[in-house]
């Protein structure tokens, strides 16, 4: 896909043409799992971090709750460049090891201090940031959603044609974007004949773009509550998800966790494990529909079930070693 994306600086490791998964009723499933940190940021970071190598950055830096900062990580080490991480301390317990682990400064400060430090960093130091360091809207990387293209991209080839519709979790709004732009580019360029509505979910937690296109504004600030899915539970919204919508003649709708939840289980069922907030596409159209009969349907999962907040953290009582208690745990209703 080199040819329509920007220049490929910094090396690769191997990131997309992840599999799409039919399930039983014939909704098909991208598991962005499969990616080289297991989640869909790997598409974004190949690209932000070759930008800050064209640039001749000093390093890179980044604010994230786990998937981005892992990612950045990954591909920072990966073209040799230094990363820092700015992390929350209720990220899952395995993020800071897993960012570690490639060689990244790992920073845990107040969440008000993050962005005014980021541009210090960029500024003072030579960084180049790989995620958004304004606090009115959610700029995020300029090149970045050209690398979530590549999944438009895939979807196209897999199927052979372009979906009726794309249900995707979202947060900010840039995957949400820059696959629409894919498709967009696709249908430009007469590879298909026509683009995918866009469908949005966000948690009930939060629901910065539902709230966007609700008001007829470019971006809109909600408050945040609690919410396992910690990934997307974001307060304020980009104007790019909302053209994203708007052009796709798609939606913005939300989902409870318990939604999210069972839209988990039934993945699982189905041998694709991931995140509660990566489930948020599935949970999406399984609550609001449309059940589409004019094309298959895609649902983006973007992330592995290693990366929950949940995960690792239920404890489970030993089995005894007898007959009686074996055959009943395998023959149990």
């Amino acid at each position: 896909w080199a040819p329509l994306l920007p220049p490929l600086a910094a090396p690769g490791l191997g990131e997309g043409n992840t599999p799409l998964v039919e399930l039983p009723d014939g909704v098909w499933i991208k598991d962005e799992s499969r990616n080289p940190t297991w989640s869909h940021k790997d598409r974004l970071n190949r690209v932000a971090v070759s930008a800050a190598v064209a640039s001749g950055a000093r390093g890179v830096v980044v604010s994230s709750s786990g998937n981005h900062g892992a990612a950045a990580a990954a591909y920072a080490a990966r073209a040799g460049l230094p990363c820092a991480v700015f992390t929350s301390p209720d990220a899952p317990p395995a993020v800071a090891s897993h960012l570690r682990a490639y060689g990244a400064t790992v920073l845990t400060v107040p969440v008000a201090s993050v962005r005014p430090l980021m541009r210090r960093i960029v500024d003072e130091l030579g960084f180049q940031s790989v995620s958004s360091v304004t606090d009115t809207a959610h700029t995020g990387h300029p090149f970045g959603p050209e690398g979530y293209k590549t999944l438009a991209y895939e979807i196209a080839l897999g199927l052979g044609r372009a979906p009726a519709a794309v249900h995707l979790p979202t947060g900010y709004g840039e995957l949400l974007f820059g696959v629409a732009k894919g498709f967009q580019e696709l249908a430009r360029l007469g590879v298909t004949g026509s683009v995918p509505r866009m469908y949005a979910t966000e948690p009930a937690a939060a629901g910065a773009l539902t709230e966007a296109l609700r008001t007829g504004r470019p971006v809109a600030r909600v408050p945040v509550t609690p919410t396992t899915a910690y990934a997307i539970d974001c307060e304020i919204s980009g104007y790019r998800g909302v053209l994203a919508v708007r052009d796709t003649g798609g939606a913005a709708r939300k989902v409870t966790d318990n939604q999210m939840t069972a839209a988990r289980a039934e993945l699982a069922a189905q041998g694709l494990w991931c995140e509660t907030s990566a489930a948020a596409g599935l949970a999406g159209l399984r609550a609001h529909g449309p059940h589409d009969d004019d094309g298959p349907v895609v649902c983006v999962v973007t992330s592995s079930g290693y990366k929950d907040i949940g995960t690792a953290r239920e404890t489970h009582a030993p089995t005894p070693p007898d007959w009686t208690a074996i055959e009943a745990a395998l023959t149990r209703p």
